[in-house]
């Protein structure tokens, strides 16, 4: 039962809030140039595609992100600071953009393609909610919650999830379908989302079971 409060609707669980009327998926940069770097990402895919199947069954809204890198003249401090560190230089100039608009590494694997009605969000920042119009589009719907599945948990899925509360919106971690590059960094990170307590965490099977029920119950 989902209680409330003041007339406000307060859903709590995985089961209250897995309603496409209510959630939507979010795959998060599934990108060729990304998985390429990320050991255990077949698995990842795999996963995610399993996940990304049942809310298509569901009749869930999917949104997936994209990293995006601008080119050189439109590189700034900031960016160029994080490039230096991710491609281990020491001189902006030897620093080259990843992920061009139209580069093969930018693209979503070829396992997820994107169908037509589904939305494809392009960002400069780790967080899914930060450089791009995601909460617009989930508000406008009336979506109030996200299932977050990709990579990597400990670089862009965490500070996702934790902006996804600061803007009003409820994430759903579903744990195994999460990639990562560094163990110990994404067990911190898990350790804080558990910490605080704001985010539902799940697994494939219970996002699974869960999806299914609600795409019987409005079949």
């Amino acid at each position: 039962m989902i209680h409330s409060s003041e007339g406000i609707e307060i859903p709590t669980s995985l089961a209250e809030w897995c309603d496409p009327r209510r959630m939507a998926l979010v795959v998060y940069d599934m990108q060729v140039g990304i998985c390429r770097q990320v050991k255990g990402a077949a698995t990842i895919i795999e996963r995610t595609g399993t996940v990304l199947e049942a809310a298509r069954s569901a009749g869930m809204r999917v949104a997936f992100t994209r990293h995006l890198s601008l080119p050189k003249k439109w590189l700034g401090a900031t960016q160029l600071r994080t490039a230096m560190a991710w491609q281990r230089q020491g001189d902006p100039a030897a620093v080259e953009p990843w992920f061009l608009r139209d580069a093969e590494a930018t693209r979503i694997v070829a396992e997820l393609a994107p169908r037509a009605d589904e939305a494809v969000f392009d960002k400069l920042t780790m967080s899914a909610f930060d450089s791009t119009c995601l909460g617009f589009a989930l508000r406008d719907c009336g979506v109030h919650a996200v299932a977050l599945a990709g990579i990597a948990m400990e670089i862009g899925i965490e500070p996702t999830v934790r902006q996804a509360t600061d803007n009003g919106f409820a994430a759903v971690v579903i744990e195994d379908a999460c990639g990562f590059g560094n163990q110990e960094a994404r067990d911190r990170s898990m350790a804080t989302l558990r910490f605080l307590g704001e985010a539902v965490i799940t697994d494939v099977a219970g996002f699974l079971r869960r999806a299914r029920r609600c795409g019987l119950m409005l079949g």
